[in-house]
């Protein structure tokens, strides 16, 4: 796998490791101060908050990164690139704020969900600002390889959130405290991210009007096709929260939540290579170099799916006691949620490296094709089970739903031009899996203890599947060594 690849992975995976490791941390605390309706209005509250970021970030994000990186420009793209997301970033930040002003003024906020979530979406509104500001600091950054000073803003936003919120709700000012936190942090450390940008860019070129032959159309296009793209993207991920608050309400919500939350940290790792894909591969892409994608993406693709299988098979095993010590007694029923999520999890953190790979080619066509088939299967199945099964019925529709992307996106990678699985050892994988899993299972019937089970099943777990994995031939001695060599030290 090439250098500038690993070694771009490695500060992303620093920032996210410790922003994992907050939320580690911080979740079971925020949940037993909050209790289950609270949790699920937050909860309920943050799917909002993504789905209003989508249309205000507008693909922004992305097209810094993807297109800051491009080669071949002439003098002031960066600038200009920089200046023209700006502009429209902070414009549409500006427009969603007016929006939810004006819609808690209305009252319509207060008719249909509540008098309390008034104050959610004034504070929600801020926040939507704040925190566009940090992720066109944070892109800029990532389009100039400087990862390095990103995530370490990246890790500064996390911790001030977390903890802040943590003391906020402590002094009683709960999910408004928690919102209120989110918006602080993400305006302090933007500031200083700008500050750092000023030495890459010219910051007043955010109020300069790019050149005649800036090629706003094909940035617009680029924009408008990702917005398509992650709003199919955040139905998969948020219909079901939607739907259980409207048809059982903050407390089923928080249960299901809870669950989600567990389930989805398997994305933790693949949503790094994600990110770091994007604008990696937007170089190869440009220089023709097609062999060298469809390698990297089949390892990509072969690592994951080694990696993504050994947490579902722990986190399966140990579904009971992790609730139990992470949420408390009182979210027993986000256990069964929470194993039948496992294997659409899963699916989902295999297909985020194949996304971010043909989103960096910049052909939009077959990627939205492949997520819509997953987003339409994954409402229609939502609108079926939720009202007569509930959250366990929210589960099997997004499991289904989650794992129809990986098998949507196989295909649309290969009618973009590059093979995710051609080195995908299936056999090799499939064995590893069966075995390890088997002694994984039984391991944890062997121990009765669950505070023992807490302890040895992970570590031991690990050293199981990684000994299977080399000696069935799923990942070979080379290129643990390889990958070893890449990382800097």
């Amino acid at each position: 796998m090439s250098k500038s690849i690993v070694r771009r992975f490695i500060p992303i995976f620093g920032s996210k490791t410790i922003g994992v490791f907050a939320a580690f941390l911080a979740t079971p605390i925020i949940v037993r101060i909050l209790g289950t309706q609270r949790y699920g209005d937050y909860a309920f509250m943050l799917s909002v908050l993504s789905i209003l970021l989508l249309f205000i970030n507008a693909g922004i994000y992305d097209g810094i990164r993807k297109y800051i990186k491009e080669s071949d420009r002439p003098a002031g793209w960066p600038d200009h690139v920089f200046g023209f997301y700006s502009r429209l970033g902070f414009s549409f930040a500006v427009l969603t704020l007016v929006t939810l002003f004006g819609l808690v003024e209305s009252g319509l906020v207060a008719q249909f969900l509540g008098p309390r979530f008034e104050l959610y979406f004034l504070l929600i509104a801020g926040t939507v600002v704040t925190q566009q500001a940090f992720s066109i600091s944070r892109s800029t950054l990532m389009g100039f390889d400087r990862e390095d000073i990103s995530e370490k803003l990246m890790i500064a936003n996390k911790l001030l959130s977390v903890f802040g919120g943590i003391v906020l709700i402590l002094l009683g000012y709960g999910v408004p405290g928690l919102i209120a936190a989110k918006l602080i942090a993400n305006g302090i450390i933007a500031g200083a991210g700008f500050l750092v940008i000023a030495r890459f860019v010219t910051v007043r070129n955010v109020l300069r009007w790019p050149p005649n032959d800036f090629p706003r159309r094909r940035l617009l296009t680029f924009n408008l096709m990702s917005v398509a793209l992650f709003g199919l993207f955040l139905s998969i991920k948020h219909v079901d929260i939607l739907l259980i608050q409207a048809f059982y309400g903050s407390t089923a919500n928080g249960y299901y939540k809870a669950a989600l939350n567990l389930a989805e940290f398997v994305w933790f790792v693949p949503r790094i290579v994600q990110m770091t894909l994007l604008h990696s591969t937007s170089e190869l892409w440009s220089e023709g170099r097609h062999e060298r994608i469809t390698d990297i993406s089949s390892r990509v693709t072969r690592y994951s799916l080694l990696f993504t299988t050994l947490l579902i098979v722990g986190l399966a095993v140990l579904a009971e006691p992790t609730v139990q010590l992470y949420y408390g007694p009182d979210f027993q029923p986000a256990v069964l949620p929470l194993i039948i999520l496992l294997p659409g999890a899963m699916g989902f953190a295999v297909a985020r490296p194949i996304l971010a790979i043909g989103q960096g080619k910049g052909e939009f066509r077959y990627i939205i094709l492949a997520t819509g088939g997953a987003a339409a299967i994954n409402i229609v199945l939502n609108l079926f089970l939720i009202p007569e099964f509930g959250i366990v019925g929210a589960a099997i529709a997004t499991s289904i739903g989650y794992f129809s992307m990986l098998v949507f996106h196989i295909g649309g990678a290969r009618a973009i031009g590059f093979d995710p699985i051609a080195d995908l050892r299936l056999p090799k994988v499939t064995t590893t899996v069966i075995v390890a899993s088997a002694a994984i299972v039984i391991l944890g019937m062997v121990i009765d203890s669950v505070p023992l089970s807490m302890l040895v099943i992970p570590p031991a777990g690990f050293l199981i599947y990684s000994a299977v994995a080399v000696a069935a031939g799923a990942i070979s001695a080379d290129e643990l060594r390889e990958l070893r060599d890449e990382v800097p030290i």
